[in-house]
């Protein structure tokens, strides 16, 4: 078996964390969107970031 394979349970257990990840990202771009504190916006903005950077790592391991 080629190491870089993954397990069907490994894919399925990625396939889940993108899911969180995705919804993760979605609801904090929308709080940073609809805030009107600055520095909250802000802040919900670096998070969805967050999200979606590790939301691309996973995406690239399958």
């Amino acid at each position: 078996m080629n190491k870089n394979m993954l397990t069907t349970k490994e894919a399925t257990l990625i396939s889940d964390l993108l899911t969180m990840e995705e919804s993760a990202c979605k609801k904090a771009r929308l709080y940073s969107r609809t805030l009107t504190d600055e520095k909250l916006a802000n802040t919900f903005s670096k998070i969805a970031d967050n999200h979606e950077k590790r939301f691309n790592a996973l995406f690239d391991l399958l």
